[in-house]
């Protein structure tokens, strides 16, 4: 294994936490898992976007920050190696694509000051699932507050993850473009996927076709 942290990322509904949990238990890692369901403001934000928006981002924004910190700042000496179900770099994603410019611009701030402090994983994973199959695992997963999400959402959650992604240079960030690929039940699949973590890429984002490339 050629790194020490690794973050799986991708879109609500591709599969990240699943992944994660795979990984960490295949490469016997630490695991960080993102407590989203802690968030008071989640269903309230689904019922109305626009009062809870703000809210919603500054909780997700501060535990993230905390529990990476926490996480970080108290290293096992017989097990440093980490595999995470998210980035934070997602609170940036998220808040752009759900505030309004004031909003954004405070929150903003905020975001810089945390994200300067925490270290960055040595390998980011997203996971790229097209909108279909992103509504077909939500559905299936079946938590109320997300029956709602918009096509249209999810499509600007994804245009903003391959933004932010591109306009990182200090990290290898791989973008995996899964063709419909069921790694939970697909042996072949995740044992593909997994192999991703032997292998060098170059600080910068990498695309890779799941069929051609892996």
């Amino acid at each position: 294994m050629n790194y020490d942290f690794i973050a799986i990322e991708g879109n609500i509904g591709a599969g990240k936490t699943t992944l994660s949990k795979m990984f960490s238990e295949a490469l016997g890692t630490k695991l960080i898992l993102e407590q989203f369901a802690d968030n008071p403001f989640l269903p309230k934000f689904y019922e109305d976007p626009e009062k809870h928006a703000f809210p919603l981002e500054l909780f997700f924004l501060a535990e993230r920050y905390h529990q990476l910190k926490d996480h970080f700042s108290s290293p096992d000496l017989f097990q440093q190696r980490t595999v995470s179900d998210y980035f934070i770099g997602k609170s940036l994603i998220f808040s752009r694509n759900n505030l309004n410019e004031d909003e954004f611009r405070l929150f903003r701030s905020l975001f810089d000051i945390m994200f300067s402090n925490l270290p960055k994983p040595d390998l980011l994973l997203y996971l790229h699932v097209d909108t279909q199959g992103l509504k077909d695992n939500i559905k299936k997963r079946g938590r109320p507050y997300e029956q709602g999400i918009k096509e249209g959402y999810l499509q600007a959650v994804q245009r903003g993850y391959l933004e932010f992604l591109k306009q990182q240079e200090g990290f290898k960030s791989v973008v995996i473009d899964l063709k419909g690929q069921n790694f939970v039940e697909d042996k072949s699949c995740f044992d593909r996927l997994i192999s991703l973590v032997e292998r060098k890429f170059p600080i910068g984002l990498t695309y890779l076709d799941f069929e051609r490339d892996i």
